[in-house]
């Protein structure tokens, strides 16, 4: 038998994000990088001389990206990894560092996720080879006819048309965006602030029946990042526990068989959900009951119903019922889904998706996102979602396991590193910001664009 492997508790410490843009160049991703990098060493009190492996999290880029924005930090010789999981790329990131920290391989691992994509919905760039998702899209279009549609719409439509079967009806969906738009207008990073009523979701152009134009998540431009580290790291740390955040069962899980079986539910995924959910959720020692905050891989609003019902937190077929009752938001009997706007408002910047989750739940159980605060919280959970396929879910607790208290703005001001509570107020940073946590080998080369633009925005 082979002995068993080594095994440390392990922790985001500190997180960072940029405002999430609409794809018009106004950002680029070097820079988009930086400052999600560069807000999370400052969180965890660190600077890059500390990070012993980087990973860089992105869909839509030529090989290196992530070092092109690392070595804006210095040039350390760490290892780089370059990751690419569809929508899940952020959360497979996150995963990697979890797995290489647990397993003794570092003690402090900077995950950032980032996306510079094109103006409207998602395609491939890779026209002249076979597609990742061919089988999945054959078999779609077999079962349930080719449509100009976007294609992605296609996939999260047909599966909620199944799922009408249960009784839900094309007002659930469009309640579900209703409901993450009027959460969006508490989060400074969200993409779009703007509330709509029901019949306004209902009135926006169809993308895909039953699916409207605002029952979809945009494509976005953004970065997010984190700081993962070990038990010794944070040992070494002690006045930085009340920040840390436990990540408490974690599972990364692609397609079984069932995928194929020619339901829609099936091909969005709903068997590897399942499983990764219930395993993290052993792993953590708790169960879905325990959770009443979470944020959810709501591309589509159709996809959060289903995953309502999948996750557990809605009895078999009744995931509609959850959501006419108003127990998705803030005073309901469920978890509350997606605080902070979702997917659908807060956007969608493909391998930044999962980071900017992370984030969130960090907020959140630390106390500092008072605006938004889902209160006393002891356990959050995370689904990211990536078609062709991947999923990871997460289960986040606080390192002291307690729940999170209710900081004011003044009280995570004196906790922050970054000077001013960054749950609440999106700032870009300065070029001092980079200089504080820049290592000492670090040539300014490779920086000195980046630092001449963010001197143009302040």
């Amino acid at each position: 038998m082979a002995p068993p492997k080594p095994s440390t508790p392990t922790y985001v410490l500190g997180v960072g994000m940029t405002q999430f843009l609409k794809p018009r160049r106004i950002r680029e991703y070097p820079e988009l990088g930086y400052e999600a990098g560069v807000k999370a060493l400052l969180d965890a009190r660190i600077t890059y001389d500390d990070v012993e492996a980087g990973i860089a999290c992105y869909c839509y880029g030529d090989t290196t990206s992530g070092q092109r924005i690392f070595y804006q930090f210095g040039q350390t010789s760490i290892p780089i990894y370059n990751t690419n999981n569809a929508c899940a790329t952020g959360s497979a990131g996150l995963h990697l560092a979890r797995t290489i920290v647990r397993n003794g391989g570092a003690d402090c691992v900077l995950v950032i996720g980032f996306e510079q994509m094109r103006p409207g919905s998602i395609k491939s760039v890779w026209d002249d080879r076979p597609s990742a998702v061919g089988p999945s899209t054959s078999l779609m279009e077999r079962e349930f006819g080719k449509h100009a549609s976007p294609r992605n719409a296609q996939y999260f439509a047909n599966a909620g048309v199944e799922y009408m079967k249960y009784g839900a009806k094309a007002e659930d969906f469009a309640e579900i965006a209703r409901v993450s738009h009027e959460h969006s207008q508490r989060n400074p990073y969200s993409q779009f602030r703007t509330p709509y009523s029901l019949q306004e979701i209902l009135d926006s152009p169809t993308i895909h029946g039953p699916l409207t134009k605002l029952q979809c998540s945009p494509t976005s431009d953004g970065a997010a990042a984190a700081v993962v580290v070990s038990q010794a790291f944070l040992d070494a740390r002690p006045h930085l526990k009340s920040q840390a955040i436990l990540i408490a069962g974690q599972q990364l899980l692609t397609d079984d068989p069932s995928v194929y079986s020619g339901s829609a539910i099936d091909l969005v995924g709903w068997g590897m959900t399942q499983r990764a959910a219930k395993q993290a959720l052993a792993e953590a020692g708790v169960s879905v009951r325990d959770v009443t905050v979470c944020e959810l891989h709501d591309c589509f609003s159709a996809n959060e119903l289903i995953l309502l019902d999948c996750l557990g937190f809605s009895e078999p077929g009744k995931a509609h019922e959850l959501v006419r009752r108003g127990d998705i938001t803030y005073g309901g009997k469920g978890p509350v889904i997606n605080p902070s706007g979702g997917l659908i408002s807060k956007g969608h910047p493909l391998g930044a998706t999962g980071l900017a989750q992370c984030a969130e739940l960090t907020w959140q159980l630390r106390g500092w996102a008072n605006n938004r605060l889902v209160e006393n919280t002891s356990v959050a959970l995370q689904h990211n979602l990536g078609l062709g396929g991947a999923v990871v879910v997460t289960v986040f607790k606080r390192a002291d396991e307690g729940k999170n208290p209710k900081l004011s703005d003044e009280e995570v001001v004196r906790a922050s590193g970054v000077g001013y509570n960054p749950a609440t107020e999106a700032r870009v940073i300065r070029p001092e910001d980079g200089e504080k946590v820049k290592s000492r080998t670090r040539s300014e080369y490779p920086v000195q664009d980046t630092v001449q633009k963010l001197r143009s925005r302040i």
